[in-house]
């Protein structure tokens, strides 16, 4: 048998009513959104139940919404007895993992994302900053294209997500222009309808703030072997960690480098938790031969316990 990852979701894949069947259902999944809602101070499960959606999407809340629903399909996983042997999670997803893998206290995850989400919303005022996803370029390709786009203002790669997945972010121009570049090359082009350039240097100021906040959170021990965003390396101790999640809101994430890593080490089955199966779609772009499945709703968790042979 080879080695089961579970991975988390990150921003982008929340929807309204995400988490609900779960917590209706499984009195440990409930019991995650109640613990958020008392952390929290207000009702962050009725916004992922209920919505309404501008509500959902505003970052300070998509974070903390997505970050619990993940817990709470992590809890109906855990309570069948199926525990992973790594675990990654994809920018938010990171915190997820983190609370999956015994370092973060969930309660602590949920205010420090709310937090974080606020920073990175206030890093770069609206209207500054935006972000692309490139399709059909190499990673060499793109960091080119960015370089040469540089001359008009700051423009980075954000995310590596898979092969001929890349998404870009900076200052608006700039990006415009690494987005022709990319088109010259062959390229598809998606501009993204974010507020913020997210993973890039642009977000130092948040990166900062998040520093100050994380001084006052006790980690626990590393218990199952995680890989961060940063480096697409395990992190060795649980030292190192605060600085880790410092640096990934402003430096890119290694996704597909996480996942090549995983599989090198002999994970042939991925759990994605949490809504939407987006992080499902990268792995089957790096190996088609993976097992993939995900849950975040009874039908997903059926489903996944039957690929998982419980």
């Amino acid at each position: 048998m080879g080695k089961i990852a579970f991975i988390f979701a990150g921003q982008g894949a929340q929807y309204v009513g995400m988490g609900k069947e779960l917590a209706d259902n499984i009195e440990a999944s409930k019991e995650v959104f109640e613990e958020a809602d008392n952390a929290l101070g207000f009702e962050i499960s009725k916004i992922c139940f209920e919505g309404p959606k501008e509500e959902l999407d505003k970052t300070e809340n998509t974070q903390p919404a997505i970050l619990t629903t993940s817990i709470a399909a992590l809890k109906a996983l855990e309570q069948k007895g199926i525990v992973p042997d790594v675990v990654a999670g994809l920018s938010l997803g990171e915190y997820s993992a983190l609370v999956c893998s015994g370092v973060l206290n969930f309660a602590d995850a949920v205010k420090i994302v709310k937090k974080r989400g606020k920073f990175m919303q206030e890093a770069v005022p609206v209207g500054v900053g935006t972000m692309a996803a490139i399709l059909g370029l190499s990673n060499e390709d793109v960091r080119e294209i960015c370089l040469e786009a540089s001359a008009a203002g700051i423009v980075e790669p954000a995310n590596f997500n898979c092969p001929g997945q890349i998404v870009i972010g900076g200052e608006i121009e700039a990006v415009k222009v690494a987005s022709e570049k990319a088109k010259e090359r062959g390229a598809k082009v998606m501009p993204l309808s974010v507020s913020a350039p997210f993973h890039t240097s642009m977000l130092k100021p948040a990166a900062e703030k998040l520093e100050e906040e994380l001084k006052y959170v006790e980690l626990g021990e590393i218990k199952t072997p995680i890989i961060t965003n940063v480096t697409a390396e395990y992190v060795k101790e649980t030292s190192d960690i605060k600085e880790l999640l410092k640096k990934q809101v402003m430096s890119s994430v290694l996704w597909e480098n996480t996942i090549r890593k995983m599989l090198e080490d002999g994970v042939d089955t991925f759990v994605e938790l949490g809504p939407g199966k987006v992080l499902s779609g990268f792995i089957k772009k790096v190996d088609r031969k993976a097992k993939v499945v995900n849950v975040e709703d009874l039908k997903s968790l059926e489903k996944a316990l039957e690929t998982l042979n419980c």
